[in-house]
């Protein structure tokens, strides 16, 4: 450990810097709640996303990184703002109906439109909850309404009150005219109606604990700021919250960036210290836009984990958090083949090499014994060429390709196989548009098949790619690139593709001879 600690105080590893910066920030002493606080934000108003899952799965890795930096006892939150009032239905949404009647009310009083939980707000958190815990994420979940009601944020609540015009005056210069107007970080629940609402506030009486605000109806009614009866606007709601938790560290989103200094100031305000935060890029989706849980667009976990082992998930969370990154199914099996790549490695590096290795991060410093791996590509367009939604047929080519393997042996492998055939199904399949070959094409592949059938039917990759090259080369292709795409959309009707010579060495010799002849023949290659 002693070791690992002093590779950690040095690695560049984006967790350990965040890490270290925490450490600064606390010293050596455990605060006075008795943890470090790490905290994660959930907005129950549409679906989680997974925009969600990467704030979890990235501050969990930081707090890893600070656990290896240092014995001062941690705690992670996921916090849910679910007394929120819902300004429009999401998109995505069954039964609408059900909702439009009851917007403006915190999400915890609005029907449940699926049918399975007493609110909305219920039904979204149990799901956050749900692909939290399938992930294993050591968290404790906090809901905004429960702790408001219950008084959780009462003393800070309070303070508010006390510097309602120091924390009005932080905001007010960030607002429009008619919006500074009217202006209160406190926003009333209506006793009658049940709403969320903005309203003028028009006395605040600190001694009693009370604002008087002038209703819809224009009446003046005297309501506490304690216990539920009020909730705060989002920026001073996050920065009571910051104060009355005592967070120490929390990440979040590009678009928050002045929303982060608004309540970092008043926070200050209120006598405490914001926590040190990292803002991360946005995801963005197959048009390049920002994914939003309202809309529904980009990828869900759900829709990842059919596809790919949640590692690679988790890798792609783990990959440079202050870069924008498209978020789409096609950058699904590069990433699994990163992070099998990643995973090979990790045994033969130095210690203090591990520790810089993603998968350390991932699986919290102890990462699986790797078996001996097919590419996720490869398995791919094994599926491909072999036309099939089948693991029995995969692996008949992968047991005489590796004797050793069977699906028992090597569940990773299976697993891997399963999710292959999964996007080959719906992703591959429908798009497959095979072509034939220019002159120059055809010369070429007519040399690889004399060379296969002058081959060794147990010839090595290497062997079959060293062949490949030298083909391409003979045949004058300007870029190399030219003639390995000509070979994945003739014989595999797709742009892109595995490296040949592993894919033959898989496929057998015997049947990429076939193949190619079929394709010289001009034969249709999807039978």
């Amino acid at each position: 450990m002693t070791d690992l600690r002093e590779f950690a105080q040095h690695s560049n590893a984006w967790p350990f810097q965040e890490a270290r910066a925490l450490l600064k920030r606390v010293g050596n002493k455990t605060p006075e709640k008795g943890y470090v606080l790490f905290e994660t934000g959930y907005g129950p108003s549409g679906l989680p996303h997974i925009g969600t899952f990467g704030e979890v799965v990235r501050t969990t890795m930081v707090r890893h990184a600070f656990s290896l930096l240092s014995d001062l006892p941690s705690k992670l939150i996921a916090f849910s703002d679910d007394m929120d009032g819902l300004r429009k239905v999401p998109d995505n949404l069954p039964n609408k109906e059900l909702i439009s009647p009851h917007l403006g009310k915190p999400l915890t009083d609005i029907p449940d439109p699926f049918g399975t939980h007493e609110s909305f707000g219920h039904h979204n958190n149990a799901r956050l909850q749900g692909f939290l815990d399938d992930f294993g994420f050591d968290y404790e979940f906090q809901s905004s309404t429960e702790t408001y009601k219950s008084g959780g944020f009462d003393q800070t609540l309070l303070k508010v009150l006390e510097c309602y015009d120091e924390v009005t005056n932080v905001i007010l210069p960030t607002l429009g005219d008619e919006r500074r107007g009217n202006y209160s970080p406190f926003l009333p629940v209506c006793k009658k109606s049940g709403q969320v609402l903005q309203v003028p506030v028009i006395e605040q009486n600190v001694d009693a604990g009370t604002i008087v605000y002038e209703d819809v109806d224009g009446s003046k009614v005297e309501t506490p700021v304690t216990g539920g009866h009020c909730k705060l606007q989002w920026k001073a709601d996050w920065a009571m919250r910051w104060a009355a938790l005592g967070v120490d560290y929390e990440m979040s989103g590009k678009d928050l960036i002045e929303s982060v200094k608004l309540s970092g100031k008043i926070c200050r305000v209120l006598g405490s210290a914001p926590p040190v935060n990292l803002t991360y890029e946005l995801f963005l989706d197959d048009n390049g836009e920002k994914i939003s849980k309202s809309r529904g667009n980009g990828l869900s976990v759900e829709e990842w984990l059919a596809y790919a082992p949640p590692e690679s998930l988790s890798l792609f969370m783990y990959q440079k958090p202050k870069a924008a990154k498209r978020l789409y199914f096609d950058v699904i099996p590069k990433t699994v083949d990163e992070y099998l790549s990643h995973l090979a490695n990790f045994a033969g590096q130095e210690d203090g090499k591990k520790i810089d290795n993603p998968v350390w991060h991932i699986h919290q410093g102890q990462p699986p014994e790797t078996e001996k791996q097919l590419s996720y590509n490869i398995l791919l367009n094994l599926a491909s060429v072999c036309h099939t939604e089948d693991k029995a047929v995969l692996w008949h080519f992968i047991s005489r390709y590796r004797p050793d393997a069977t699906p028992e042996s090597a569940p990773i492998l299976d697993r891997l196989v399963g999710y292959a055939i999964n996007y080959y199904r719906d992703f591959v399949k429908p798009a497959k548009k095979f072509r034939m070959g220019t002159g120059q094409e055809i010369a070429a592949l007519s040399d690889l098949l004399t060379s296969l059938e002058a081959m060794d039917v147990g010839a090595s990759a290497e062997t079959i790619q060293t062949e490949i090259y030298e083909i391409g080369k003979k045949h004058n292709f300007e870029n190399l690139r030219d003639w390995f795409k000509a070979l994945y959309e003739i014989l595999l009707g797709q742009s892109e593709g595995p490296r040949m010579g592993s894919f033959i060495a898989l496929y057998g010799i015997d049947e990429s001879r076939d193949l190619i002849r079929r394709a010289l023949a001009g034969e249709d290659l999807t039978a």
